[in-house]
This record gives structure tokens, C-alpha cells and sequence, in this order.
């Protein structure tokens, strides 16, 4: 009997430290290239206290850190009032794509000073598009891309280049002499899908492309209409 009254004491100072949500909580780790396992340096993680919200969750800004030379971080995280879940957002940059990493306060308590996030690397995607049809003169073409499942526009930002018809309307080009293209990063080592939608004497044709974007050296893919 004594012998589990001890174990359910043990128990009850386990769950407690678990679910405690204020005090200072101690956390170290690294970040890494999540393909070489490289550590990366000088890579800023702003921490956001996910509180709930009836049904959904309110982000509330917690504290944020960077790795130093090494790739490691340490940090005392103030942890917020009834807070169970935090997001380690890593920004991202034209090297890195960003990363939210969503823990639990339980986890944290148990592994927070054995933290480790994972990047993945970006490397440069070209679309380009050449319009040899001259007829008919009001075709009009729709580009979109995504790589890893992510939306290129959200993933990273793009820039157009436009050699002869400028388009104005952003990722649509109507009729005219084209030639453009469409500079932007994507995820290294992964697929992209580039997808063109042309409408043509009022018909529809989706027009699909999967290239495997390697991370070291260009990456272009062309579409002539």
C-alpha cells in the first residue's frame, strides 16, 4: 500500500510540473539543414504562446532568440499563464525557408533542452514563358507553381522579367508577343509543380510540369504556346 501511495505521489508532482504554466523554462538546442544535418548559424526563432480562443488558437508574441556561431541556442522562455502550446517560428530568408514548429508545454518540460529544427534549403527556380502562336490575338495564360505541397508565391517571393509584353496583372499574360520570365525559390532536393492554365478560342487547357529542383546550380523550366 505505502508502496503505491509513493508512486501515485510521484505521479501527482510529474503531472503538476506538466502542467504548470508559469515560471521561467529553460531551453537549448540547434538548428540543422534537415537533408545534410549541418547546424545553422545566426537563425533568429521568434516564440509565439498559442492561447485558445473558444475554437480556434490567438497567437501572442512570447520572447525570440538566434543561434550563435555554432548553430545552438539557449534561452529562458517566460512561459505565459494558461499556456499549453507554443510555436517556434524560424525566419526564413533567401537561403532558408521558414519553419513553425508547434510544442506542447509537456514537451517542452521534458526534451526543452534537447531541441532540434530542421530547415530546408531553397534554391533558384526560373519559369519562363515564349508565345510563338500570333493567333488568336487575345489568349490568355494563368501561372501558378508549388513546390513540397506549398504555394511558390507564399513559400517565396517572385520577380518577373518581361523581354517584350510587359504584363500588368501580375501571373496572367493576354495575347501579344511574350517572352517572360518568372524568378523565384523553391524547395531544394523536392518537387515543384508548375501548372499553366491557357485560355484559347474559348477552351480551357491545363498544361502541367514537375521538375525536381536540385540545390546546387539553376533550375528552369519553359512553356511555349
Amino acid at each position: 500500500m505505502k508502496h503505491i501511495s509513493f508512486i501515485a505521489f510521484v505521479f501527482m508532482i510529474l503531472l503538476s510540473e506538466c502542467t504548470d504554466t508559469e515560471g521561467i523554462l529553460e531551453i537549448k538546442g540547434k538548428i540543422l539543414d534537415e537533408k545534410t544535418k549541418v547546424t545553422i548559424p545566426n537563425r533568429k526563432i521568434i516564440v509565439q504562446a498559442l492561447e485558445k480562443d473558444d475554437i480556434k488558437f490567438r497567437s501572442t508574441y512570447a520572447g525570440e532568440f538566434s543561434t550563435d556561431s555554432s548553430g545552438s541556442f539557449a534561452y529562458s522562455l517566460k512561459k505565459v499563464k494558461n499556456v499549453y502550446l507554443y510555436d517556434f517560428c524560424i525566419v526564413g530568408d533567401s537561403a532558408y525557408a521558414f519553419s513553425n514548429n508547434e510544442l506542447g508545454l509537456t514537451e517542452l518540460n521534458r526534451y526543452g533542452e534537447f531541441l532540434s529544427f530542421y530547415l530546408s534549403k531553397l534554391t533558384d527556380l526560373t519559369i519562363k514563358l515564349d508565345r510563338k502562336n500570333k493567333m488568336p490575338f487575345r489568349d490568355t495564360i494563368y501561372v501558378s507553381w508549388e513546390s513540397n505541397g506549398i504555394a511558390g508565391d507564399i513559400l517565396y517571393p517572385y520577380k518577373i522579367e518581361n523581354y517584350r509584353i510587359t504584363s500588368n496583372i501580375g501571373l496572367r499574360w493576354i495575347g501579344g508577343d511574350i517572352k517572360s520570365a518568372i524568378k523565384t525559390k523553391v524547395y531544394a532536393d523536392k518537387n515543384t509543380i508548375v501548372r499553366w492554365t491557357l485560355f484559347r478560342n474559348g477552351k480551357v487547357k491545363e498544361i502541367t510540369d514537375t521538375i525536381f529542383c536540385k540545390r546546387d546550380g539553376a533550375n528552369s523550366v519553359c512553356i511555349k504556346y
